[in-house]
């Protein structure tokens, strides 16, 4: 049986920049920083006081208040962001088979605020047994796609993807997979994440991951940069909608783009830092190309992992450079984590949704913050420094590596 092509036919976005597809994607033009001082505690005694929030985001916009209070905030954002997507795909609800509708969702964490929360009130208690008897439903990973079926009627596959940074490219893999072999029809992607918490800013806090820019938030997630100093946290989610295309074009759906393919691969090196030479990262591009039947001489944008860390970007640029060569210098790549911050889990939806709206405007987003050039990356690059830029885009690549070694890339072409 030949493999079903898939395409994405609606988009969701909640992000530090924006609370829709629209904002987000103008947020990202316009080069805007998410990054800000932490409003959800007090951050006064960690090292690092700043994250990329949501801003203005009131879970009573989009659920009563019973309703909130039986979800994370990671679960809250995943339902917001579908229900965006699936209006986007003007997708039939009343009359779609959803039996061959499936939810593939990514968290790298999952309710991470929940079991904190539970767990100090419990701390609290002089260690009477007393819990939330949602504290287990709210905090599992794979809540968020089971609620999301429960919600619409879904009744296909549905399960949830957990690779650190590289959950919601997973998904995406997974849900391209599930449809090209004919499991499904639709199916429902991305992921989301809610990590900016005591613990979550303690841990990573740490294991020195995060940017300790204190005095300059919205500067401090500076990918490439010689003076980046560690990520800068961020929070939110992505939703696509994927779609085989002989049902999408029965339906009369509008298409962004092909999901073309998509690569997994692992470091086997180190639980949280790269490869020094980017082995894995290599692998995945080259596995990813394959997958698709693309060259690498096609690929005329890739959104990196970029996460202002002081390894991964030296290791990401010198795999680009290996799998590339000298085309490497004809392509725009970028991060936009460099606005957004680090969503975790849910990066390589919205990092997805950036490469596809770049396919649909022609248009690149740019990489902000960069001041000082690092002589351990090729300054040849075209990193699209400092602001937007036009150009065709044809073939857009996006990366995202995870701890533990887990490296997932997908390939998005425009539909011809």
């Amino acid at each position: 049986m030949e493999p079903r092509r898939v395409v994405i036919t609606g988009l969701g976005a909640l992000t530090p920049i924006g609370n829709s597809l629209s904002e987000y994607w103008n947020g990202l033009l316009s080069g805007k920083s998410g990054a800000a001082p932490i409003t959800y505690f007090d951050p006064t005694l960690f090292k690092t006081q700043f994250a990329c929030e949501l801003k203005d985001f009131d879970p009573l916009d989009h659920f009563d208040r019973k309703e909130a209070r039986k979800c994370d905030r990671f679960t809250q954002y995943a339902l917001v962001s579908v229900a965006e997507a699936i209006q986007d795909a003007k997708l039939p609800l009343d009359t779609i088979d959803k039996d061959r509708v499936g939810v593939i969702w990514g968290s790298g964490i999952g309710g991470l605020e929940t079991f904190q929360n539970e767990v100090l009130t419990f701390a609290a208690s002089n260690e009477t047994p007393r819990f939330n008897p949602f504290f287990i439903p709210k905090m599992i990973a794979d809540i968020a796609p089971g609620l999301i079926s429960i919600k619409y009627g879904f009744r296909g596959p549905n399960f949830a993807t957990v690779s650190a940074c590289a959950s919601a490219s997973n998904a995406m893999i997974d849900a391209l997979n599930y449809i090209r072999l004919g499991y499904a029809d639709v199916i429902v992607s991305g992921g989301s994440e809610a990590g900016i918490t005591k613990a979550g800013i303690g841990g990573f806090n740490a294991m020195h991951a995060l940017s300790k820019r204190n005095d300059d938030p919205k500067t401090a997630s500076r990918p490439f940069d010689k003076d980046r100093d560690g990520f800068v946290l961020g929070e939110g989610s992505g939703a696509l909608i994927l779609e085989s295309y002989e049902h999408a074009v029965s339906r009369g759906a509008t298409i962004y783009a092909e999901l073309a393919g998509g690569g997994l691969s692992s470091d086997a090196y180190h639980m949280t830092a790269p490869h020094p030479q980017g082995l894995g990262a290599i692998k995945v591009m080259e596995n990813c190309l394959r997958d698709a039947n693309v060259s690498a001489s096609d690929v005329d944008a890739i959104n990196m992992h970029g996460t202002s860390t002081p390894l991964g970007d030296i290791a990401e640029s010198k795999a680009i450079l290996n799998v590339f060569k000298d085309h490497t210098y004809k392509m725009n790549v970028n991060s936009t984590k460099s606005m957004t911050g680090h969503l975790l889990g849910a990066a390589g939806a919205i990092e997805a949704i950036a490469s596809i709206m770049a396919i649909k405007h022609s248009i690149v987003p740019p990489t902000i913050n960069h001041h000082t050039s690092d002589k351990e990356i090729d300054t040849r690059i075209n990193f699209t420094f400092g602001k937007a830029q036009e150009r065709t885009v044809d073939v857009a690549m996006s990366n995202t590596f995870g701890f533990g070694g887990h490296n997932a890339c997908v390939l998005f072409k425009k539909i011809n």
